[in-house]
């Protein structure tokens, strides 16, 4: 059985489809790339597509680390460029997805994920990335480590970017961020919509063809 990072990042990444060129961020979005088929490229945004298995022993090498830096190994047919073209393509839009983790999103997708009022972590490429990403996916726990409500009505931590989320996976729903609301599109086994409910501030919609998530 999967732990919630793992169950997490699997869900994420049934949001690619062969073909897609996708940026993973740190920590729970870098899992995705354990769960996807051939086809679908990764990019880090410090200059290469095509994110490979990560590299052990021998392979590891300074040349070859993503954002995280985490040592990989290129895949066959990878491309290799300077970071200034790496955000070029960033912000030109052909960029399928990115997979984010998140400090809080707000009713209207609005996203923070770099900085507490006691913590500043480095906002590095994620602000090009909400917006030049055709599909911004956040994969984070419901909530913090002590029950606190990490989706909520109006973000009070420093913005990332203002209504740019798209999908929100957590460990014990789905939901998706629309022009009506907030609407919860799938829930894990055992779950009502009044649980979660009860964990995030905004009212949700809960759609019509709500489903259980995949375990």
């Amino acid at each position: 059985m999967l732990d919630n990072r793992h169950f997490i990042a699997r869900r994420a990444a049934q949001y690619f489809k062969v073909g897609d060129v996708v940026n993973l961020g740190i920590g729970i979005p870098n899992l995705c790339a354990e769960y996807t088929e051939k086809g679908i490229m990764f990019e880090t945004e410090n200059g290469l597509i095509g994110v490979g298995d990560a590299a052990t022993d021998i392979m590891v090498t300074d040349r070859f680390c993503d954002a995280g830096s985490n040592p990989f190994v290129p895949m066959p047919g990878s491309s290799v460029f300077d970071t200034a073209y790496s955000f070029a393509i960033i912000r030109s839009g052909r960029m399928a997805a990115t997979v984010l983790g998140a400090l809080q999103v707000s009713a209207r997708g609005d996203l923070a994920n770099w900085a507490t009022p006691n913590r500043r972590f480095g906002m590095g490429g994620a602000m090009d990335l909400c917006n030049g990403a055709r599909q911004v996916i956040v994969a984070m726990e419901l909530t913090t480590k002590d029950g606190g409500k990490k989706i909520v009505n109006e973000c009070s931590f420093p913005l990332t970017a203002e209504r740019c989320v798209d999908h929100i996976v957590t460990e014990q729903c789905v939901i998706d961020v629309t022009g009506e609301g907030l609407v919860l599109k799938e829930i894990r086994q055992g779950k009502t919509p009044e649980d979660i409910q009860a964990q995030v501030e905004p009212r949700l919609i809960v759609a019509d063809d709500l489903k259980a998530m995949e375990e």
